[in-house]
């Protein structure tokens, strides 16, 4: 027999060792939803200190529905939702720079950007601040620059990845010739200066998008058939979940300078539902969330081997169709609370609340380091000239307040600027815009018809008002 010290197994120490997953009491829960039934690997959920939004099943076109967080319960049946695609919406993102705006893609190829009001609307909103069109088949993935003001990515089943400024509504990048099929996801590291993408080509790369270049490519990390999930971690490592040949789960952890070998590989169970990985960088935790599956796996990533550290599971009897990840600005220090869930059921959304023990009320340093906040670090064109900037921390000692309904403003670009008219320079005092002759004349016609149906209406109520004056004259 081994002597009593050497069977003892040695406890990893870590303050994230027992944190543990509680689902919020019956009236917190968000109740009657029809969640969408697309057949998509997509979340179906997006979440941020202010709403909750969730792809739902809608007659004849794609819609989502968008609530206060405070306004759980039954939801009411006639609630507004954002309408405004021609077929479903397969994912939807809110704005890390703004939370009353998110973007949803769809089935009808493009991409919709949408102000929310911080009050209920009345009824559904249907017109989106920007139309984004540019792909040519049904868009499946949508994720916000993280440092970039008003920077979008999107990827379609056209195998194409587009760079939009949201503010302009203009392309700047497309990405069409690095992916030879179907693109499972796209992922940013923590600057925004590199795209980390899944392929059905069994390829993850990792990619500069402003250089269009591949800077590190990966056959089969994972041997099965089944789709491959990609996610940046600390120190740009990338964590990957696919499946073996032996359809068994696994996870993996690669360094970008040794991309051959996996840091780590592990193997989790034979269920064929695609891990959704969401991933904490304060804490390095990483939660796998299957489809279709009932529980919350967690893992810690540190530097010392085996690297990925199995914490704990959080299960329940439901399975999950979606889920939603709140940022961490989103969450309540004062209960210790490090990440908060909205698991998608079929008919009800429940947020899952995860929690480190701790005794003291106190505010715990050490599980919250500074956070990124709601400010951008860099605007649109200064990244695309290849600048570089870490997320604007803020500090949740006191709690995070969300700011108030900011308005997103798009400021096209004038397609008439862009030609200036033959002919001698004018002087901008006599005319601001740059109209050219054709175009001012067409307004000029315009204000011509106006007046006249303005003159013409105004002798119509003239002539009414005195046949009113006869016919009450004539009944005195």
């Amino acid at each position: 027999l081994c002597p009593p010290a050497m069977s003892r197994r040695v406890v990893r120490q870590s303050k994230f060792r027992h944190v543990f997953g509680q689902p919020v009491k019956a009236d917190q829960m968000y109740e009657d939803i029809r969640v969408s039934k697309v057949t998509c690997d997509s979340s179906f959920c997006a979440v941020n200190p202010k709403f909750v939004a969730i792809i739902v099943e809608s007659g004849g076109g794609g819609a989502f529905i968008v609530l206060p967080l405070a306004k759980t319960g039954r939801v009411d049946k006639n609630h507004p939702l954002v309408t405004g695609h021609t077929a479903p919406v397969l994912d939807i993102d809110w704005c890390p720079h703004n939370d009353n705006v998110i973007a949803s893609a769809s089935e009808d190829t493009t991409v919709m950007v949408w102000q929310i009001p911080d009050y209920v609307p009345v009824r559904n909103i249907t017109e989106p601040v920007v139309t984004l069109e540019g792909h040519s088949k049904r868009v499946s993935i949508i994720s916000w620059h993280p440092t970039a003001r008003n920077v979008l990515l999107s990827a379609g089943c056209d195998n194409l990845v587009i760079l939009w400024n949201v503010g302009t509504g203009e392309m700047l990048l497309a990405l069409d010739d690095m992916h030879t099929d179907l693109i499972y996801n796209v992922g940013w590291n923590r600057n925004g200066s590199l795209l980390v993408t899944t392929c059905k080509d069994k390829k993850v790369r990792v990619i500069d998008p402003r250089k269009q270049q591949i800077i590190a490519e990966k056959t089969k990390p994972h041997d099965g058939t089944r789709p491959i999930r990609a996610i940046f971690v600390a120190d740009g490592k990338i964590f990957t979940t696919g499946f073996s040949k032996m359809s068994e789960r696994q996870l993996g952890l690669w360094d970008l300078n040794n991309f051959e070998e996996p840091i780590a590989l592990q193997e989790m169970d034979t269920s064929n539902g695609v891990l959704l990985p969401f991933y904490d960088a304060d804490s390095s935790i990483v939660y796998l969330c299957g489809k279709g599956d009932s529980s919350i796996r967690y893992f810690e990533i540190t530097d010392e081997a085996p690297y990925v550290h199995y914490l704990n599971t959080y299960s329940s009897k439901e399975p999950q169709r979606g889920m939603g990840f709140m940022p961490k600005r989103g969450l309540d220090v004062s209960k210790c609370e490090i990440a908060r869930f909205f698991k998608l059921h079929e008919r009800k959304c429940e947020p899952i609340v995860m929690t480190v023990p701790r005794k003291s009320d106190l505010f715990q340093d050490d599980l919250y380091p500074d956070t990124p906040g709601p400010e951008p670090a860099l605007e649109a064109d200064e990244w695309l000239s290849g600048k570089d900037a870490e997320p604007i921390l803020i500090s949740l000692r006191d709690g995070y307040v969300p700011v108030k309904n900011r308005e997103l403003k798009v400021v096209k670009k004038n397609i008439l600027d862009s030609k200036p008219p033959p002919g001698p320079c004018r002087s901008h005092s006599t005319c601001d815009s740059d109209f050219s002759q054709p175009a001012l004349e067409e307004v000029l016609e315009e204000i011509r018809a106006l007046k006249e149906m303005v003159q013409a209406q105004e002798k119509r109520i003239s002539d009414l008002e005195n046949k009113l004056c006869q016919f009450t004259n004539g009944t005195d």
